[in-house]
């Protein structure tokens, strides 16, 4: 069965060229030229969606906002901004990963099958942790401090079942965003010091233990 990809996007002719791309590569193609239209096409069940940030009227962060509580797939921004603030908030709402334009083909491809197979080995996931009041499904994709569900975005929770899976091993910022990205991303270590920050906060509502230790000049680790 094809995967299915969400692709929206103002530049029609560049949303042309994709749509044709991933034909070929043997995706099944649903395309959207604004926010609008992206949402009303939500309901077709995507695998995964590339998301413009800069469109008309309804934004790519607004789209996503609107979209993270129903559905379940990866999305990726496509920006042509490049600005540490733009990147966080991309991420906060809810996006997976970003590409900047102008990207490779070959590149999209490859971050593309990345998170698709990343989907498919977590969904085959059963293992649970525990430890003290921390309980992870890794099936579920749910974390529990004192049986309190930790709302958490796809990239949070990702570092923490990364970090969580490996106990007292130590990963440095850019292994880490490869590793729950399935790629090498340079020059992206510092939204992973902003999603840490933000996990220990959400962390911090329901406990004082500290779960991810930093490891100063090294990186990051889950304490066992």
């Amino acid at each position: 069965m094809a995967y299915k990809l969400l692709i929206i996007d103002d530049d029609t002719e560049l949303l042309k060229m994709l749509r044709q791309y991933f034909l070929l590569k043997k995706y099944e193609v649903i395309t959207a030229e604004n926010g609008m239209e992206a949402l009303n096409k939500i309901n077709l069940q995507p695998d995964l969606i590339l998301l413009d940030i800069n469109m008309p009227r309804i934004d790519g962060i607004e789209v996503c906002q609107r979209i993270r509580d129903k559905v379940d797939c990866p999305i990726l921004f496509l920006t042509a901004r490049v600005e540490e603030q733009d990147i966080v908030n991309g991420l906060s709402s809810g996006g997976d990963d970003y590409i900047l334009k102008p990207f490779s083909l070959k590149e999209l491809d490859a971050r593309i099958t990345a998170h698709l197979k990343r989907e498919v080995r977590r969904k085959n996931r059963t293992e649970c942790r525990f430890q003290g009041e921390f309980a992870i499904d890794y099936a579920a994709k749910t974390v529990q401090i004192h049986d309190n569900n930790l709302e958490l975005t796809k990239m949070e929770y990702a570092i923490i079942e990364f970090l969580s899976m490996n106990p007292g091993m130590v990963f440095d910022k850019d292994r880490i965003y490869e590793k729950v990205c399935g790629f090498d991303a340079e020059g992206d270590s510092r939204v992973i010091t902003e999603l840490v920050r933000r996990i220990r906060k959400k962390m911090q509502q329901y406990t004082k233990t500290e779960y991810i230790e930093t490891v100063w000049g090294m990186g990051y680790r889950w304490i066992k």
